[in-house]
């Protein structure tokens, strides 16, 4: 378990820091940046990603499945630089069932 563990770790470091490179290569700062999720039909999650970007001015709109069993959420919200982008993804990715695009 632990290996496993140390794996996912290694992994999301080089997504985080290969996000953060083409960031930085592509993209002028202070940006409105769209982020891209896939969550579990409940109000509970919805709320638990809502708050995540509590007080950013953030837009959220909520599309639901056909067999209504997951929503996709779309965030657009201004961001300052690539660490904040970064940092936003990790808080989001300690939501049980989210899924990141």
């Amino acid at each position: 378990m632990k290996i496993e563990n140390n794996f996912r770790m290694n992994k999301d470091a080089e997504f985080y820091e290969k996000l953060k490179k083409t960031l930085l290569e592509t993209t002028k700062f202070p940006t409105e940046y769209m982020y891209k999720f896939i969550i579990p039909a409940s109000d509970e999650k919805f709320k638990e990603i809502e708050n995540i970007f509590n007080n950013m001015g953030a837009v959220i709109n909520s599309k639901s499945s056909k067999t209504g069993k997951y929503n996709s959420l779309t965030i657009l919200v201004n961001m300052k630089n690539p660490d904040e982008i970064i940092a936003k993804y990790k808080e989001v990715a300690k939501v049980e069932g989210v899924i990141s695009l």
